[in-house]
């Protein structure tokens, strides 16, 4: 397993992150989750990603107990705070001084451990000023309940604005974790560009395209059973967006890429995210435990600027580029 420093700072995480949304206390059971935690552990990934709002607080209780008996000090562990959880009253959600405050000591009591390496704001709060904000992550800092901060989906403007104001409160706010694909590229015009300049890495989610780039949905033919794009609660919405036969098609093509370099689909998928220097690191979920073992393999892969141009040209103007889209609309707060 290969290591990256998170932004301008001296953390180094794993290049391949396991990450338990739509799998733990969701998809997934407890043992099978515990399987995974451990194959994922077994392949040398070091880094952890979860947020409290995951099956309502139940995906950190579930990642909290598989990583019981670990060396601490070994291990870097991420979560998130923004969306709404527990009896989700009217405080129970967003960026205030008083949401954040109460969600640190929650997930930290759910993940069993006295402090995380990095906390997350999981969306831009529009509704809370940004400077109550970030006062209240560096009081979470301070406190030493968070090493570091990062942001989730934040835009260009966002994260200069907090960059700023973690600078002025002695804090360091070293990521970002947007959603990053060969098909969904919004951060690449002007997300990226800012980030490189702030010292801020992408931590970036669906490098696969929520199995899209599997090869595994066919053009005209029906989702395979047991997939994604056939469970309503694992993310079926968001995959739609992808399931049209143009698309798959150009994403057919791709296989002699991958063939040629003795990569399956998802290792170049997740390669090609990776070869992004701005990229610290990929999040991969896993139903099965065998899942991540094949594709902690894209792990240290180099795709040369040949094989990407390749790539474009296979997917011509298919990906998703528009920087206005950064947000994806299903996951906004309502």
């Amino acid at each position: 397993m290969e290591h990256r420093h998170l932004g301008r700072s001296g953390l180094k995480i794993s290049e391949i992150i396991y990450g338990n949304w739509l799998t733990h206390a969701s998809q997934v059971e407890d043992e099978r989750a515990r399987a995974c935690v451990r194959a994922a552990l077994d392949a040398g990934i070091s880094t952890f990603d979860t947020a409290d709002t995951y099956a309502n607080t139940a995906a950190e209780v579930v990642l909290g107990e598989a990583l019981k008996g670990e060396r601490r000090e070994s291990l870097e562990i991420f979560t998130k705070v923004y969306f709404p959880t527990g009896r989700k009253g009217h405080n129970d959600t967003g960026l205030s001084r008083k949401h954040i405050r109460e969600s640190i000591d929650g997930s930290l009591s759910r993940l069993q451990t006295d402090y995380v390496d990095l906390y997350q704001a999981h969306r831009y709060d529009d509704a809370t000023p940004l400077e109550e904000t970030m006062q209240a992550f560096a009081d979470v800092i301070h406190s030493g309940k968070a090493l570091y901060i990062g942001v989730s989906e934040w835009n260009a403007d966002q994260l200069r604005a907090g960059h700023q104001l973690a600078r002025e409160l002695g804090i360091q706010l070293i990521s970002n974790q947007p959603q990053y694909s060969m098909l969904w590229r919004v951060i690449e015009e002007r997300v990226v560009p800012t980030s490189r300049e702030l010292g801020i890495s992408q931590i970036v989610w669906s490098p696969v395209a929520q199995g899209i780039l599997t090869g595994k949905y066919k053009p005209g033919a029906e989702a395979p059973e047991g997939s994604r794009a056939r469970d309503e609660k694992g993310g079926a919405d968001m995959i739609k967006r992808f399931l049209d036969d143009p698309v798959l098609e150009a994403v057919q093509r791709l296989e002699p890429i991958a063939a040629e370099l003795d990569l399956t689909m998802a290792q170049l998928a997740v390669a090609w995210v990776l070869s992004n220097d701005n990229v610290a690191g990929a999040i991969i979920g896993a139903s099965r435990p065998e899942q991540i073992t094949e594709n902690v393999k894209a792990a240290g892969v180099t795709l040369d600027a040949d094989v990407k141009a390749r790539i474009d040209g296979v997917l011509g103007d298919i990906p998703e580029a528009d920087p206005a889209k950064t947000v994806s609309p299903a996951q906004r707060l309502s």
